[in-house]
């Protein structure tokens, strides 16, 4: 039995109620049917069968509240259907006994063993991710624990593995695609279900192979094939086509469906953006046209791609901090002259302990000591708004810009650890954010933020404060320009610029710069960090 549930509508719609069922339990159901009509806070939506067979139950009542990604009805699929009744032999065969049970022994099959795959629920609220790249492919022989496929939420890259041994035979959700936890990610044979059903075959043949149903074959000749539209008068398409040709403007009917009964695929949609619509003209009006000699004309068409995954986090992440937090800027000057020497000899020992030493471990150290004499910069305000929460430990995050987007991993407790802890902790982090392979755990809990736009080129920012946090600092890169030195005489110093964003509600200009001050005494002066160190 299969849980049919109630898909993304889009525009951010959560729930809708059920107006109309157009099924019953017990009733068989075709592919592409529709089954249920329900009210959005936007429109009246029909939804559709997604296959073939018999519904079990009804989960919401008409006139009730239906959830996204909740089920909505239950259905055997036609193979479970035959399987079932294959294997529950009438009254009038059961007196037959031992000639019965090869019969039925040898019309099972792998196929009828499959087993779907259910996207497991990934935690921190997430209900659906992207598939990145699958491991795997149709036919092919998994094991227990085998990488399958990289999932995008939009936290992280996950990695899923395979429940037990097998062999796949569909993968539901293409690469690129949204898959939605609860649903079926990959169908597969269990390996102990294809040993049993060969065992059961193998002593006596079947004397004919048990046929699939002739579902194909009366719908496929009774279908109106010229004009595209499946058995029940409207062309098939998934609701996720359906939301694409709506985003880009496009009409259902416009786009030649390739898949059966006509029914419009992905890869149509974008077969059809390749061509610049010129197939479609002679299909439709005048009116219709224009698109295509637009695109005739050598206009140049408008590449669309979902905005996904990290990315969609960090816009909503960022939309909700300039929006919700009053920003201030402040801005300094570092002379990291002797920052820089220091690094230099430490380097070699770092490295002979397997650890890169960069500038960052000492912009966290100093920033955690200065913090001991500021700790409002190390706090948060409650979501009421009227308390301070002054935060135990100072997890510095820093901004990482990886392939899955930009990513700020923290590390976690700076006051005590050692300037090579720190480092060691920085290169786990980074190796793991530029490959989208960073734990959630490492992303949560972050206390104040470094972005280092120096590492790209940058000098000047105004950076938006990772909310909940009340600070962060972009740090820009270092050059070398002349200065004054205590004798008025100009001589060659390292200055690197940094700008502070601070939240107005907790924090005033003068708090920021005594703190920036404290920050910048031990970057410029480095061996005073010693006089601090436990």
């Amino acid at each position: 039995m299969t849980d049919f549930k109630l898909p993304d509508i889009g525009e951010g719609i959560v729930e809708c109620e059920v107006v109309e069922w157009r099924i019953n339990e017990g009733d068989v159901i075709e592919e592409d049917q529709p089954v249920v009509e329900v009210m959005t806070d936007k429109a009246l939506v029909e939804i559709t069968a997604p296959e073939a067979g018999r519904v079990t139950r009804l989960y919401v009542p008409k006139g009730e509240i239906a959830k996204v990604h909740a089920p909505l009805f239950a259905y055997e699929v036609e193979e479970e259907s035959d399987a079932k009744a294959k294997a529950q032999p009438s009254d009038s065969h059961k007196e037959e006994g031992a000639q019965s049970e090869p019969a039925s022994s040898t019309a099972s099959s792998p196929g009828s063993a499959s087993k779907d795959f259910i996207l497991p629920d990934i935690g921190e609220g997430i209900v659906e991710c992207e598939v990145v790249e699958w491991r795997i492919a149709e036919g092919d022989d998994i094991e227990e624990d085998q990488p399958v496929v990289d999932v995008m939420t939009d936290k992280a890259l996950v990695e899923i593995t395979a429940p037990e041994a097998g062999r796949v035979t569909r993968l539901h959700v293409a690469k690129g695609e949204i898959a939605k936890v609860h649903a079926p990610l990959f169908a597969y044979a269990p390996a102990h279900a294809e040993e049993t059903s060969e065992a059961a075959a193998t002593p006596s043949p079947p004397a004919e192979p048990a046929p699939r149903p002739a579902r194909a074959a009366t719908p496929l000749s009774a279908a109106p094939q010229a004009s595209g539209l499946g058995p029940h008068g409207r062309i098939p398409a998934s609701p996720a086509v359906r939301r694409l040709l709506r985003e880009l403007g496009l009409r259902l009917e416009e786009v030649p469906g390739s898949g059966k009964q006509g029914r419009v695929l992905k890869e149509d949609v974008q077969a059809f953006l390749e061509r610049g619509d010129t197939s479609a003209a002679a299909s439709t009006s005048a009116g219709e046209a224009a698109p295509s000699a637009r695109a005739s004309a050598g206009e140049a068409e408008v590449r669309a791609e979902p905005l996904r995954g990290m990315r969609a986090a960090m816009a909503r992440q960022m939309v909700a901090s300039a929006s919700t937090i009053p920003h201030f800027q402040y801005g300094e000057e570092l002379d990291v002259t002797d920052l820089l020497a220091m690094r230099e000899r430490l380097k070699p020992e770092a490295e002979a302990r397997g650890t890169k030493v960069t500038l960052m471990p000492f912009f966290m150290k100093a920033m955690a000591l200065a913090i001991r004499d500021f700790p409002i910069l190390n706090s948060r305000l409650n979501e009421a708004g009227d308390e301070i929460h002054y935060l135990p430990s100072c997890n510095i995050g820093m901004a990482v810009d990886g392939k899955a987007g930009l990513m700020v991993p923290n590390v976690k407790g700076v006051e005590r650890l050692t300037l090579l802890e720190i480092a060691g902790e920085i290169q786990r982090l980074t190796a793991g954010a530029r490959e989208g392979r960073v734990a959630s755990s490492d992303l949560k809990e972050g206390t104040i933020t470094i972005s280092n736009i120096g590492a790209l080129g940058g000098t000047y920012a105004a950076p938006i404060i990772n909310a909940p946090e009340v600070a962060i600092v972009a740090i820009g890169k270092t050059q070398w320009l002349p200065r004054f030195d205590a004798q008025d005489k100009v001589v060659k110093r390292a200055i690197m610029t940094v700008t502070w964003a601070g939240d107005h509600r907790l924090i005033d200009g003068g708090t920021i710069a005594r703190f920036c001050n404290a920050w910048k005494g031990y970057l410029e002066a480095p061996e005073t960090m010693l006089l601090h160190l436990g």
